[in-house]
């Protein structure tokens, strides 16, 4: 009997494997941090699975859902931001969906998206980080950033949404001459690299003293260095703010898991987690880490309308392409 019923658990917890649903949820590499005992609060909550899929940059995520469109794998993609966005509901790989709590959100601005396919759940502005020990004038203007040969990192537009947001402010900024103050810009690129970590792998061993990141480097800095190892510059021409969302993938065969995970997302449990996680700003009120008082606030905000992004973007990475190459 002893036998029997032991053999009887087995079948009941293997039955009870096969059963639990699994969630799949694409990535940029740098949000692998949510597999460290975040999404096992979700897995928790639901009884379900959650299989993180890291892909490199948020460019490369984009890539993948587009190649997958006629046989999506993932449920949930993390990670596209006001351009990439716009490139997904262009290609038609999400697909839209109001969360129970989008009220959670505390600046309605942040919502770029009024038709739901993509839900924030981060912001910051993008800033250039600089080493002081190596660069010791005042940098002003982004002119100032053409006078050091050799000297800045960038990402690629191409694959980076980084990078992708770094070629919109500088278009933001000098509108239709931003071509010109690339040609000027190209001399002091050190290296174009494919994404965010790549990047500040390369900068923190110093191949360059310059590097396209946020303006919450300096909360980071104090964070793990305990001081201001590295400055953050925002020219006086203005910040462009990157936000991050999250949407649900076209063809999903777990909807209501989809829906659940993307509420998630609006919670204090995964909210608390970006500060010190994302270094970017939560999109809802939590308290933030003391080190964010480090943090720059830029005074002036430039942005470049969803709808204008949506219809040029392509042209002008085909422009930049033909610039830097």
């Amino acid at each position: 009997m002893k036998k029997f019923l032991a053999m009887i658990g087995i079948i009941v917890v293997l039955f009870s494997i096969v059963l639990s649903e699994e969630l799949t949820v694409y990535v940029y590499e740098s949000f692998s941090w949510i597999e460290q005992g975040t999404v096992q609060k979700f897995e928790e909550m639901y009884g379900c699975d959650v299989k993180v899929v890291k892909l490199g940059d948020a460019g490369n995520v984009l890539t993948r859902l587009v190649l997958e469109k006629k046989n999506p794998r993932a449920d949930v993609v993390i990670g596209l931001d006001q351009s990439l966005a716009a490139k997904a509901v262009e290609e038609d790989l999400l697909i839209p969906y109001k969360p129970k709590n989008i009220e959670n959100v505390a600046a309605k601005a942040l919502i770029f998206d009024p038709e739901y396919y993509v839900i924030p759940y981060d912001y910051g502005a993008i800033a250039i980080i600089y080493d002081p020990e190596k660069i010791q004038e005042e940098l002003v203007s982004f002119e100032d950033l053409t006078k050091y040969k050799n000297s800045l990192i960038i990402q690629d537009p191409r694959a980076s949404s980084t990078g992708q947001a770094f070629l919109l402010w500088t278009i933001a900024v000098y509108e239709n001459e931003w071509k010109d103050f690339w040609e000027r810009l190209k001399p002091a690129i050190l290296t174009v690299s494919p994404s965010w970590d790549d990047s500040f792998a390369k900068f923190e061993i110093g191949e360059a003293p310059m590097m396209v990141s946020y303006a919450t480097d300096s909360a980071y800095s104090q964070y793990y260095y305990g001081s201001s190892k590295y400055k953050v510059f925002i020219p006086k021409e203005g910040a462009y703010v990157q936000i991050e969302g999250a949407g649900i993938v076209k063809g999903t065969d777990n909807l209501d898991l989809a829906q659940k995970f993307i509420e998630f997302i609006l919670t204090e449990d995964f909210q608390k987690e970006i500060p010190l996680k994302q270094w970017m700003f939560p999109v809802i009120d939590v308290e933030l880490p003391e080190v964010y008082q480090y943090a720059e606030v830029p005074e002036k905000i430039l942005t470049i309308p969803a709808q204008e992004i949506s219809n040029n973007l392509e042209r002008w990475l085909k422009e930049w392409e033909a610039l830097l190459y």
